[in-house]
């Protein structure tokens, strides 16, 4: 491994389409987090932790225990909780959340402190070191190091609800859906089911055949069934695609499996249908009108607020 080397987990994304709009940011979601925690935990696993030190001076949201106690501990293994990696050293873990611009690295060497990237190193034994590193100005990504038996208990992992891979039985789902919200926002809120962000919502409502403004107490029994078989293949099938495609040294990107999302103006794969989009601030939503919402073009967010 050169000194270059790295493993990345980090928001991968296929080629933007022209003139993407530079505001919208792809965000890890389960299946990029998934693949990633595996790679890493192979290359880490059973390392011996030389120091650890928090450059980034908002990133480590914890006092006790300090940091320095992860001196002279083993990795057991790296992991995912949602959307957060979770590096398990036996009686303390440490959570991870990327926010949007962060990414959990192995590189072969040390980084200087004075890398204004950095947020978190951990330096092992055999002179690799685990980074958490941040890209653009804002300071979001953060970690915290927690005895183990309080993971469970913490906030941001009490708060999520169930995983989305494997999905919660059909009768849960339905129970977690039966909302009066719009299915896009629905299934992407961390606290209803946990992993799903912007790409693969719009890739399980294609798949499942459902408008994205559908409301959740307004599915049927067969359209909860079509949602929980969509997540199933959808991110199952991410994660059997990474596992073909994808080395032991991950790429800065991968190309996503994806049918729809980002693919506004392309045919529809089934169908053929023109690939239709709604705009907001920071993200697009993508859809087939002929299979998902009767034939009717939804209005963009950039030219009316009058979206019904």
């Amino acid at each position: 491994m050169t000194s270059r080397a790295r493993l990345d987990l980090t928001a991968w994304s296929l080629p933007l389409p022209p003139n993407p709009r530079p505001n919208l940011v792809q965000v890890p979601e389960l299946p990029e987090v998934e693949i990633a925690t595996r790679r890493l935990s192979r290359a880490v696993a059973g390392a011996e932790v030389e120091s650890a030190l928090a450059p980034g001076m908002v990133t480590l949201r914890t006092i006790e225990p300090p940091l320095d106690a992860l001196a002279g501990r083993t990795i057991r293994v790296v992991r995912r909780v949602g959307k957060m990696p979770v590096i398990d050293f036996g009686d303390l873990v440490l959570l991870v959340h990327l926010m949007s611009a962060g990414r959990l690295q192995l590189f072969a060497d040390r980084a200087s402190l004075r890398d204004r990237r950095s947020r978190l190193l951990i330096r092992l034994r055999d002179g690799r070191e685990l980074r958490l590193r941040e890209f653009g100005t804002q300071q979001r990504a953060w970690a915290k190091l927690l005895p183990a038996g309080e993971l469970e208990g913490d906030e941001a992992v009490a708060s999520l609800g169930p995983e989305a891979w494997p999905p919660p039985r059909v009768d849960e789902l339905a129970e977690l859906l039966d909302q009066p919200r719009p299915l896009h926002p629905l299934l992407r809120d961390q606290h209803v089911i946990a992993g799903i962000g912007r790409s693969w919502v719009d890739e399980i409502l294609w798949q499942a055949e459902l408008s994205p403004f559908r409301r959740g107490d307004d599915l049927a029994d067969d359209d909860i069934a079509r949602v929980h078989t969509a997540m199933d293949e959808v991110l199952g099938g991410a994660l059997e695609h990474y596992e073909r495609v994808v080395g032991e040294s991950l790429p800065d990107k991968a190309p996503m499996p994806l049918q729809v999302h980002r693919r506004a103006g392309e045919p529809c794969p089934r169908c053929g249908v023109r690939i239709e989009a709604v705009h907001f601030k920071d993200y697009v939503m993508c859809y087939c009108p002929a299979e998902q919402t009767g034939g009717r073009v939804l209005k963009d967010r950039r030219l009316s607020r009058l979206l019904k």
